[in-house]
């Protein structure tokens, strides 16, 4: 296979708008819409605690395409309804391809968004052309099944919950994280998407205050393992899947340090067109830290 031809250009802002999905209003973001219908639509589903707009850079390289980014629900500019099960996370995604009657869809996803991009593609497996996963929350079956065992070892909240909330602006945010992992790896530009976008005004109109509030990010976290069934969904996807995998936790609890991959390393053999490139010099912020490399992975299908 040649490798993909990158591109590396300045684009028009997305277009932002609300959809309704699964009963809850989601904000996506939208680009090259003109282009809509004349080829595949790539549909990028973000991390937890992340938000749609982390995606721009790797955006600038995928060239004149259409490209929908989503705000998940808790997330961003998106309702902060808890989800009551992580695949809500990908029925929300399934409602939105049929709400937007998308085809042809190159559904890409990382960490939490990779989970909830294998709901969607098992559950709207006709909408869906090819799926790349990055490094996924997907873990072995007898984790799942141990599920309590990780959550004995962080206790009743994860330490997302303590995050701080209230910033006084996005430039304040940028400084003090800069310098700090995992952010000090980030690209320069992601980082001020990751700032800039995720900060929301406080209502009160003193300064602002994170898109996605702490204790929805560490609810999110605390039942990242209570969806047994999505191996179910892995074996239903029956579309070409590429996962990207990256450097191995030493010991399950070292999956509180992000910067480890919480994929079951076997996850690729699972689908039934899978195949899997593992990276392990590479973090689980791969698409942050590098956005030329992440969209050379979605480009390599075509």
């Amino acid at each position: 296979m040649s490798a993909p031809v990158l591109y590396r250009c300045t684009v028009a802002l997305p277009v932002e708008r609300r959809v309704s999905a699964n009963g809850i209003s989601l904000a996506i973001f939208e680009w090259r819409k003109d282009l809509r219908g004349r080829g595949d639509t790539i549909l990028l589903a973000h991390a937890t605690g992340f938000h749609a707009r982390c995606w721009d850079q790797v955006v600038r390289h995928l060239g004149e395409r259409h490209v929908i980014a989503v705000d998940q629900r808790g997330h961003g500019r998106s309702d902060k309804v808890l989800p009551v099960h992580w695949r809500e996370f990908g029925c929300d995604l399934a409602d939105l391809a049929r709400d937007l009657d998308l085809e042809q869809i190159v559904g890409v996803g990382h960490s939490m968004g990779g989970h909830a991009m294998t709901e969607a593609a098992a559950a709207e497996g006709r909408r869906f052309r090819r799926l790349v996963l990055i490094d996924p929350v997907i873990v072995s079956p007898e984790m799942y099944a141990s599920a309590h065992a990780f959550a004995d070892g962080i206790g009743t909240e994860h330490p997302a919950a303590r995050r701080r909330n209230r910033w006084a602006s996005p430039e304040e945010m940028i400084e003090r994280f800069k310098n700090r992992p995992p952010f000090d790896a980030f690209e320069a530009a992601t980082l001020r998407d990751y700032c800039q976008y995720g900060l929301l005004p406080q209502p009160a109109g003193h300064g602002f205050e994170l898109a996605c509030p702490p204790a929805f990010e560490s609810a999110v976290y605390m039942g990242s393992f209570g969806n047994a069934g999505v191996h179910r969904s892995v074996s239903a996807v029956d579309v070409p899947v590429l996962l990207v995998r990256v450097m191995e936790p030493p010991t399950p609890l070292d999956l509180l340090d992000f910067r480890y991959s919480p994929t079951w390393p076997r996850l690729a053999e699972r689908f039934k067109h899978g195949r899997e490139v593992h990276l392990p010099d590479r973090t689980h912020f791969l698409p942050m830290e590098d956005s030329a490399l992440t969209a050379s992975y979605i480009l390599a299908g075509e």
